[in-house]
């Protein structure tokens, strides 16, 4: 059974040691602030552990985005100062100097471009306020590989690595999060589809199958195993060649 309240505590205490035995005093945490259950769980559990004062939000729309606002209520909500940088420029400088390249973009690289620009904001950011970067991504996301690698898996600590996205929504309840932030429906940047859809298959399904190993619907668990496997590269260290 999922101790929601023993896990918060114990993540707020991991977040302590951490900035504590690996960082300057005074280190900040720095978090992608999407308004979405992964980044207002982070957020707040880095507030607890260091204080609102140590952790800096970071707001990174793509031009115009329609839901801002939610992104906005968090950091007001937690007390957390915030900067909002909008990476729809410098998307669009990438695209056509890849097009003045002579190459064509396609939904592969629209689809995960974004977030590798976002995490340079991050980490540009990260260095001005002396910050360690949060992964906000969960086990659920990382299992089936529904992330970028060197986007949203990149960061310096991950407390939320290891939770399902069920479990996520617990600890957010158990913090006192409105429902609007731990509830609300990821969707993707292109098509407008939920994340759900895009899968073809629900993360409470999904979360069964991963804590418990049972998925009565045995097309869905082998697409499951299968991006499972295709996706190791994107949580497996690199290869490297040894001498």
């Amino acid at each position: 059974m999922f101790d929601a309240k023993d896990v918060r505590r114990r993540i707020v205490e991991w977040i302590a040691d951490y900035f504590e035995a690996s960082a300057p005093a005074g280190t900040k945490a720095v978090i992608g602030i999407s308004g979405g259950k992964d980044s207002s769980v982070s957020a707040a559990l880095c507030a607890e552990a260091l204080g609102a004062g140590r952790v800096v939000g970071v707001l990174m729309p793509q031009g115009i985005q329609h839901d801002i606002g939610v992104s906005h209520d968090l950091c007001e909500t937690l007390g957390i100062p915030y900067v909002v940088i909008n990476v729809g420029k410098p998307v669009r400088d990438l695209y056509e100097e890849i097009s003045a390249a002579g190459l064509e973009t396609n939904d592969m690289a629209e689809f995960n471009t974004p977030p590798r620009v976002r995490m340079a904001a991050l980490y540009a950011v990260s260095a001005i306020v002396g910050g360690r970067v949060s992964n906000n991504s969960n086990l659920s996301e990382d299992w089936v590989g529904y992330a970028t690698k060197f986007g949203d898996t990149a960061g310096d600590f991950g407390p939320l690595s290891d939770l399902t996205v069920t479990e996520v929504k617990a600890v957010g309840r158990e913090l006192g999060l409105a429902a609007g932030f731990t509830e609300k429906t990821p969707i993707d940047g292109l098509c407008g589809r939920t994340d759900e859809e895009n899968l073809g298959f629900t993360y409470a399904v999904l979360d069964r199958y991963i804590r418990e190993g049972i998925c009565e619907d045995e097309a869905v668990r082998e697409k499951i195993d299968r991006l499972h496997r295709m996706n190791l590269h994107k949580l497996n260290p690199m290869p490297v060649f040894k001498l």
